[in-house]
């Protein structure tokens, strides 16, 4: 492993003041002394601590994991070879080729971020949730304050851990086994693409053991149907049903997924959803 820590602090510091706010997500103001992201702004991103981002930057923290470097790295919107460097900046192997990509490439950040009034949530082949902004945090609960390894949808359909305590109902127009179904299907499909994956081979056989269901839907032959344009009624504690398109949109190249909601101009979940934009979904703590 390649050892550069002072290397990593300098490195992190660059790209944060390299990062627009405004590509970021983040509402430009006039006042502002940092020529790119504030510390806060960045720690908000990477769902870390001000202190901890503060620690890394003076070289204090010698010792982040992958799971904080690979959020630092989809925070400061790196490119794979950016990335890398960082990576190894922290002592670290960059991620290896076949296993389940979790970069969010620049230009879908950038993308999402412009999107701000739409929930946008940006998941990996196994359906772990590595990107959102705001208003999904409103919709959903704060992913920030899951575990990394909590922040995936398997987990909390079938799991029975934070991730499946802090979801939320939801009601598909599917019906009720349809979209466990294709998450099933999704993860099927991932192991084949996937093979040497360790972590995603964990995955799939914590859910086995936690979930009779899943053990059910794993054995079954029978291809589920692939995810389409559905609508989902989402019982929130604030404004409680409000009823939402939910799109699932592929990323060419990436193998990820950017899932949104919306709903009709002038409807009445439209309403929730500017509600919810508002006040930030202030009741509820976490979910995906």
């Amino acid at each position: 492993m390649v050892s550069n820590r002072s290397g990593f602090a300098v490195l992190l510091r660059a790209w944060r003041d390299r990062l627009s706010p405004a590509d970021a997500g983040f509402t430009m103001t006039d006042g502002r002394r940092a020529p790119g992201l504030r510390r806060e702004e960045l720690a908000q991103l990477a769902g870390l601590s001000v202190d901890y981002v503060l620690r890394l930057e003076q070289g204090r923290a010698k010792n982040p994991s992958a799971q904080v470097v690979g959020a630092l790295s989809r925070a400061l919107q790196l490119s794979r070879a950016e990335r890398d460097q960082l990576y190894r900046g922290a002592g670290l192997l960059p991620p290896q080729d076949g296993t389940v990509g979790v970069h969010v490439p620049p230009g879908i950040q950038r993308l999402a971020a412009r999107l701000g009034d739409v929930p946008i949530g940006v998941f990996t082949a196994d359906w772990s949730l590595v990107w959102w902004n705001t208003t999904w945090s409103a919709l959903h609960g704060d992913p920030a304050v899951l575990p990394a390894v909590e922040r995936n949808l398997a987990r909390a359909l079938f799991g029975n851990g934070a991730a499946h305590a802090s979801m939320r109902p939801v009601r598909s127009e599917r019906g009720e086994d349809a979209f466990a179904e294709s998450i099933v299907a999704d993860l099927k499909d991932a192991v084949s693409r996937y093979p040497g994956d360790a972590q995603l081979d964990r995955l799939v056989q914590e859910m086995r053991e936690a979930s009779a269901v899943f053990a059910r839907l794993w054995s079954t032959r029978t291809a589920a149907a692939q995810h389409a344009t559905e609508r989902k009624t989402i019982r929130h504690p604030e404004v409680g049903d409000i009823l939402l398109d939910c799109d699932v949109l592929i990323v060419p190249g990436a193998d990820l997924r950017m899932v949104t909601y919306t709903a009709a101009t002038g409807s009445s979940d439209a309403g929730k959803l500017d509600l919810l934009r508002v006040t930030g979904g202030r009741t509820a703590a976490a979910g995906l």
